[in-house]
């Protein structure tokens, strides 16, 4: 059976058994969300998964309804930022309602992160070669993800996206599920330190493989 399918039901498994371990942290952090500050739990937003098609992502509201009007980048002390938000970004719990998404088929515990439908830019102004990381389910976590995360320029992140796609294997998933722990626990590179597009968005720089 091609790894891709095992993915797929490993993926299946192992979203239902945390969705299980973390109810009661759901339900923790939703309260804490409702009394810090009034809008809904959960924040949705649309995002490019598969084959460029838009779903519905995820996460644990962080910021005061109708944030995202100040723009895509978080700052250090962003005034947009709850205090409970503060907590679950810095601890990456924002993020924990995705599996979800991995349950309903939307994404997948490990690939490349799904962009917003118009940032970096619109799905029909990438490249070809750039189009291959929409060749699998996105992820909760990836390999640009342990590389740097926001930190990284986009076309940086794209090229391990691809990299990503074309190396699929169960060894380069755990050793990316190995790192993302590490990251998480030490906190790295959750926070977006400035404009991370640049001008020059069609050149695939293929030294970013390296």
């Amino acid at each position: 059976m091609a790894y891709k399918n095992v993915k797929r039901v490993l993926d299946t498994i192992i979203s239902i058994i945390c969705l299980i371990i973390f109810a009661p942290l759901f339900f923790i952090v939703a309260i804490a969300i409702k009394l810090d500050s009034k809008g809904p739990v959960i924040y949705k937003q649309e995002r490019l998964g598969l084959y460029g098609k838009t779903f519905k992502m995820y996460k644990f509201r962080s910021m005061f309804v109708g944030a995202e009007k100040g723009g895509v980048y978080e700052k250090k002390g962003d005034p947009r930022v709850t205090r409970v938000g503060r907590f679950i970004r810095k601890t990456s719990i924002d993020e924990l309602p995705q599996l979800i998404n991995v349950l309903k088929g939307d994404m997948s515990l490990i690939g490349p992160r799904p962009p917003l439908p118009y940032h970096p830019w619109r799905y029909d102004e990438y490249t070809d070669d750039q189009k291959i990381m929409f060749l699998v389910r996105p992820g909760i976590t990836g390999l640009a993800q342990i590389n740097g995360r926001k930190e990284l320029e986009w076309r940086k992140r794209i090229a391990l996206n691809v990299e990503y796609v074309e190396n699929l294997s169960f060894c380069l998933d755990l050793k990316i599920f190995l790192k993302t722990i590490t990251n998480v626990i030490t906190m790295k590179n959750n926070i977006n330190t400035g404009e991370t597009v640049k001008k020059e968005k069609h050149i695939f720089d293929s030294n970013c493989y390296q």
